[in-house]
């Protein structure tokens, strides 16, 4: 007995669906480490020796922390402020990253730009400070200020202490304007 030809096309169609690779679908997960910091990654988080963080949760020690604005930029120095800070009272390197000026950056140079600003975010946070070009008489602009001229700071100076609290540490990061936004540099 013999099959319709239909019945056999269909069969093998079939078979060959099954056989088929399939897709993969990989899942990324945030976790949260033993120190609170956070971590993505594709494999469980108790595989990495983590626990599961829900993705709105904000990291450790920020609540009441989140974004003004999403996926923008700091178009005035009030918000690059404002991300500094939070970046750094919630320990949190990729936000801090997040308003660092990359473009023309090397990849190994990134990656100790990158160690040099998670450095900067487990230090607590005393006071970030404008620093102001120095006036073209040679006359400090701190000590002497002159209302009438208005001039826009040239870096923000990040205070800050050591682990132990009482040793100061200060970084200062450069100012750059870029397609309309603020950033940092080292």
């Amino acid at each position: 007995m013999r099959l319709p030809d239909s019945i056999v096309l269909l069969f093998v169609l079939l078979l060959a669906g099954a056989c088929w690779p399939g897709v993969a679908h990989s899942q990324i997960r945030r976790c949260a480490g033993p120190d609170g910091t956070s971590i993505f990654t594709d494999r469980r988080c108790q595989d990495i020796g983590s626990v599961e963080r829900l993705p709105r949760e904000p990291a450790s020690g920020a609540a009441g922390a989140s974004r003004i604005y999403s996926r923008g930029c700091a178009r005035n120095l009030q918000d690059l402020v404002y991300e500094l800070t939070t970046a750094i009272d919630s320990k949190d390197a990729n936000r801090l990253a997040s308003v660092y000026h990359w473009p023309g950056m090397s990849g190994s140079t990134g990656y100790q730009v990158l160690a040099r600003l998670d450095g900067i975010v487990r230090r607590p946070l005393v006071d970030i400070v404008p620093v102001m070009p120095a006036s073209p008489d040679g006359v400090d602009g701190d000590l002497y200020p002159q209302t009438s001229v208005r001039r826009a700071p040239v870096a923000l100076r990040v205070e800050q202490t050591l682990a132990n609290g009482s040793t100061p540490s200060r970084t200062v990061f450069g100012l750059q304007r870029h397609f309309g936004c603020w950033w940092v540099r080292l």
